[in-house]
């Protein structure tokens, strides 16, 4: 196999990478349940009149299952930032305690990790179809390979390979969705 060959696979694999780490991303801000400090992450908070992340501006810490704790570097901070995280209508309500804000996690109804779950469904096939468009472009370019000289047996080879990758990245963007369903379903 020639070094086009190659790179186009290669570019098909990192590609299809970025896809599934952003799915795993974007699952992580669907609550489960437990606590988690990514739940209020792209957040903003009018810092001085910039909008920041909350991340940015303050710690956030999980000290148990069911709580976040917000505590803003600046005290002043206290305010926009329980607005901030009102207005980002996660269902949160926070608690101003002394110099902090702590956000009890509720616990979820079952018409909730319904909704969750069809949330989460709703990003695999997203992800499914970054996949898949990784697929359409990399095959495009594979096309192009007979005009530079690579023999057709070796560019149907390829699109073979490109066939299986797409299959195994779409193998696990299942998985990843069936884990977070049963994280979300679980009690």
């Amino acid at each position: 196999m020639n070094d086009l060959s190659k790179n186009c696979l290669d570019e098909a694999r990192n590609n299809m990478q970025g896809a599934i780490n952003h799915l795993e991303k974007e699952l992580t801000k669907i609550r489960a349940g437990k606590a988690n400090p990514a739940m209020l992450d792209g957040i903003k908070v009018d810092y001085y009149g910039t909008p920041t992340l909350i991340s940015q501006v303050a710690n956030i810490v999980t000290p148990d299952p069911r709580n976040i704790t917000v505590q803003p570097w600046e005290k002043n901070m206290l305010g926009p930032i329980s607005k901030a995280i009102q207005a980002a209508n996660l269902g949160f309500n926070p608690q101003q305690e002394a110099d902090m804000l702590r956000i009890i996690i509720p616990p979820l109804t079952e018409e909730r990790r319904k909704d969750l779950t069809k949330t989460a469904k709703a990003e695999a096939e997203n992800g499914k179809v970054n996949v898949r468009n990784v697929r359409r472009n990399v095959m495009d370019k594979v096309k192009k390979l007979k005009d530079k000289g690579v023999p057709e047996d070796e560019v149907k080879q390829v699109e073979k390979e490109l066939q299986d990758i797409t299959d195994k990245f779409i193998a696990d963007i299942d998985k990843i969705f069936d884990n977070k369903q049963k994280e979300i379903m679980s009690v």
